[in-house]
């Protein structure tokens, strides 16, 4: 933890300002606008305010009013041409418009950009929000806030230190260290069950970042797809691409690497309570049989995910009609292979090593007198009883025994056969 915050300190762009680092082709003012008009009609004509010139084919021609801005109340032309990439505008619609510069001439400054999405967007936030706080509770808001703290460490430390130049993959290492550290305690609180997991969590993210430094360098990936060469173009600085693709793999595989490993490390501590008669070898056996389940689900999300995310350019290659060898080893391809298969990897090693360690922490416990984390204290236990093939519950004093003949019997009572016996654990 400590060297994680050291090397944030080190990385962190401490005074530069945005306005020193942002690229002038990005400083766009965004301004709210409601379309008032929508008609279809040839691109032949022109509204004389910097529209696109006359033409074959036909363009959408909109009056949108601005609601907000320098200009707020006034309405603008925009003639958009009608493609198959083109979005579909109809009046009433919200859309946000942008110009450069600090005083924009009327119509020919502004340009729609996107839709309004941000009230449809808080809509699906709180529920959510509301969805996790009802099955999760105290547990569900502790979570929330790993959340914001997790946005607050990338937005407010990885984003700036890549964009000021700093190595990508060091930037995406210590805040991933951050990020593990951060959620982790605060969402499952300061133990050792929890340590356990950062343990695992550290040690799978060693394993994932030199595994994707490795391969990326042996299949000669440059990390330059088009984002990433258009953001290279527009910083006006040079940037490490391929350590932006391995910054991007480590990060990607923090969050599922935390629910492998908590979920490890929390098996391992409920076997040992089930049955604190356990060898080591045999508790680290079973805890192993419930990761095996848990890992093969992990792995077909985790490709699913990546899978899922690049489908348009699946899509785009397919339609090449080159062999499926040729399309898996082309640059943006190969690059969400590695990914996925060296994410794969890391989520594979960490049921194994987490479970080792769980093991011989909650063994050492036990060897050094210890109670073992959420173990039962001494002076109640709850035993189980199964009689005739029903079962029945009593608690009973460990070492005080019973009062006496006249004290009220911790079992039930048989109308026919009156009270049973009580039953020794363990031989007390």
């Amino acid at each position: 933890m400590l060297a994680a915050v050291i090397g944030a300190v080190l990385l962190h762009p401490f005074g530069e300002s945005p306005e020193s680092t942002a690229p002038s082709g990005f400083a766009r003012t965004p301004v709210d606008g409601t379309i008032l008009r929508a008609e279809t009609g040839p691109c032949g004509t022109t509204d004389g305010a910097g529209n696109p010139p006359g033409g074959a084919g036909q363009c959408l021609r909109l009056r949108v009013e601005l609601d907000n801005g320098p200009a707020a109340g006034d309405t603008v032309e925009q003639t958009v041409p009608r493609e198959p990439t083109t979005p579909e505008f109809d009046v009433g619609d919200e859309v946000v418009l942008a110009y450069s510069g600090t005083a924009p001439r009327r119509g020919s400054s502004y340009q729609i950009v996107d839709y309004q999405r941000g009230p449809w967007m808080l809509l699906l936030c709180a529920l959510f929000v509301g969805a996790v706080l009802a099955l999760g509770r105290w547990k569900g808001l502790a979570s929330l806030a790993a959340l914001g703290v997790a946005f607050v460490i990338l937005a407010g430390f990885v984003l700036p230190s890549i964009l000021a130049g700093r190595n990508p993959l060091s930037v995406a290492v210590v805040g991933a260290g951050l990020i593990m550290f951060c959620t982790l305690y605060l969402t499952h609180g300061l133990s050792a069950r929890t340590s356990t997991a950062v343990l695992g969590t550290l040690t799978s993210l060693t394993l994932i970042g030199t595994l994707s430094a490795v391969f990326a360098g042996l299949t000669r990936l440059t990390g330059l797809d088009d984002s990433t060469s258009a953001l290279i173009g527009a910083l006006g600085h040079d940037i490490d691409a391929r350590g932006l693709l391995l910054a991007g793999v480590v990060i990607g595989a923090l969050g599922v690497l935390d629910d492998v490993t908590v979920t490890q490390a929390s098996a391992v501590w409920e076997l040992h309570r089930a049955n604190p008669s356990l060898r080591g070898k045999e508790l680290y056996s079973s805890a192993l049989r419930i990761g095996r389940d848990h890992v093969a689900s992990s792995v077909n999300t985790l490709v699913l995910a990546y899978a899922g995310t690049a489908l348009p350019l699946l899509l785009t290659y397919s339609l090449s009609g080159n062999p499926f060898t040729d399309i898996v080893t082309t640059q943006d391809v190969a690059q969400e292979v590695v990914r996925t298969l060296v994410g794969s990897l890391g989520l594979i090693a960490a049921v194994p090593l987490t479970t080792a360690i769980a093991a011989l922490i909650v063994r050492g416990e036990k060897r050094s007198g210890t109670p073992a984390e959420d173990e039962e204290p001494s002076g109640t236990r709850v035993v189980t009883l199964v009689r005739n093939g029903a079962r029945r519950g009593a608690t009973r004093a460990t070492g005080a025994g019973f009062a006496g003949p006249g004290a009220a019997s911790p079992f039930r009572t048989d109308p026919e056969k009156g009270n049973r016996p009580p039953l020794r654990v363990g031989g007390r």
